[in-house]
């Protein structure tokens, strides 16, 4: 958005990405979740949002599947849609550099995530009965809850982070030289087809590893969440060492939870990275 034509776009995405960036995650968590706390009304009076979903200061209530196997199939065929994704992206690109045909792998992919999981409810029968929250005494029952501290810590991260990836993205695209674009163009290429085709592909090769630094403090902040009162693995530790008094155990298990998922991370994108380096001939 800041590499927009629009003027309006830019300077609105370059105000979000310099205040993001410039205030600390620790205090924008803390205005998120004073936000929701002290400005949202009391369940009586909550925030009706849509038919079902209710905004309060106890958090945010949506409707939610009951328990039928239906629900289960349409969650296997989701991951199943992955896997046949992964399979397709590979046949593809080998029936490409064979016969330099391309194959429509963005909408057919789509299709695979949309209709699989389709097609596992409508094999489980296709239930469309819903647990929908309702105002019971002075609060809700039944359906899902985002409680308000998870709901700060989702906006938090999730703002706090995008900053600084739009820039990493933003640098990326910047790197390839703008004779590609003009020369894009010379042959009639759309701007959305230069971007998807030509700069994009070049791009990541830029991207991916500052990329990695973000997603790996992204992990890392999130530990951030025992400031808010939000029970995550170190809240849980605290309370378990506080009645057990065995204090390094218990950070040394968080050390070691922390250090797997960052090496996990790391691994997946250093692979990424190799992928579509570019190969030397």
């Amino acid at each position: 958005a800041r590499l927009s034509k629009n003027w309006l776009i830019a300077k609105l995405s370059m105000i979000y990405v310099e205040v993001i960036r410039n205030v600390p995650l620790l205090l924008q968590l803390f205005f998120w979740y004073a936000l929701i706390t002290e400005t949202l009304p009391g369940p009586r009076s909550a925030i009706t949002i849509m038919p079902g979903v209710f905004m309060s200061n106890r958090g945010i209530k949506v409707p939610a599947p009951t328990d039928h196997g239906a629900f289960d199939l349409a969650a296997i065929g989701f991951l199943l849609a992955f896997v046949l994704i992964g399979i397709m992206v590979n046949l593809a690109k080998k029936r490409q550099d064979a016969t330099g045909k391309a194959f429509p792998v963005y909408r057919t992919g789509l299709a695979l995530l949309v209709g699989m999981p389709v097609l596992g409810w409508l094999i489980g029968g296709a239930p469309l009965e819903l647990d929908v929250p309702k105002l019971q005494g002075f609060n809700f029952v039944g359906g899902a809850t985002l409680t308000p501290e998870f709901a700060a810590l989702l906006f938090g991260l999730v703002l706090y982070t995008a900053g600084f990836i739009a820039e990493v993205v933003r640098s990326g695209i910047q790197a390839v030289n703008y004779g590609q674009w003009e020369a894009a163009s010379a042959l009639g290429l759309t701007r959305s087809q230069t971007l998807r085709l030509i700069v994009l592909p070049q791009s990541l090769r830029v991207i991916i590893p500052p990329m990695t630094s973000q997603y790996l403090n992204l992990t890392k902040n999130s530990s951030l969440a025992v400031a808010i009162g939000y029970p995550d693995i170190v809240s849980i530790a605290n309370t378990t060492l506080n009645q057990t008094g065995q204090a390094i155990e218990g950070i040394m298990i968080i050390m070691a939870v922390y250090l797997a998922i960052s090496l996990s991370i790391s691994f997946f994108m250093n692979w990424y990275n190799k992928h579509i380096a570019l190969v030397e001939r």
